[in-house]
């Protein structure tokens, strides 16, 4: 059975509308990086976890977010900002001209997702971070239907 084209065309902006959703958390989250200090996240996550301590004081998960949060330098909060504020803003970039159907955008974007996909699981290969590979899936979603999107549009409908 063929999926009707309408149906493509939904799934890739849908896949579009979450990278954007995804790039504009990304500069939120960079900007606030510049803002916060280590000793704010530390006693944040002490907050969170103070109840599952006193319940078990060798839960895993808690300590371990304790331990990552001990750990988190001013330095490392200025790398994460810039960091997530040019992800974001290239993210953003690419799906506004992606909704605007500009043609050169399709390659760019095909080309950069794939770069950021490669790049989450050489991340996900020393970190094991669930939430890399669901991001790395998403990509992997979104570059198959921006692929798809591009050969559509350009006149290969039957390849």
């Amino acid at each position: 059975m063929k999926i009707p084209e309408k149906y493509w065309h939904l799934l890739f902006e849908i896949g579009i509308f979450f990278k954007g959703l995804d790039g504009l958390l990304e500069i939120i989250g960079g900007a606030l990086a510049f803002f916060i200090q280590p000793s704010t996240i530390n006693t944040g996550i002490r907050a969170l976890t103070q109840h599952e301590l006193s319940t078990d004081p060798r839960d895993k998960i808690a300590n371990y977010f304790l331990g990552q949060a001990a750990h988190i330098s001013h330095g490392a909060l200025i790398f994460a900002g810039i960091f997530l504020l040019s992800h974001g803003i290239i993210k953003i970039f690419l799906v506004i001209n992606l909704y605007w159907n500009r043609i050169w955008a399709y390659p760019a974007a095909i080309a950069v997702f794939t770069g950021f996909g490669i790049y989450q699981m050489y991340k996900y290969s020393h970190t094991h971070s669930f939430g890399l590979l669901l991001l790395t899936a998403l990509d992997a979603i979104v570059v198959a239907l921006t692929w798809h999107e591009y050969l559509w549009y350009n006149g290969f409908k039957n390849y």
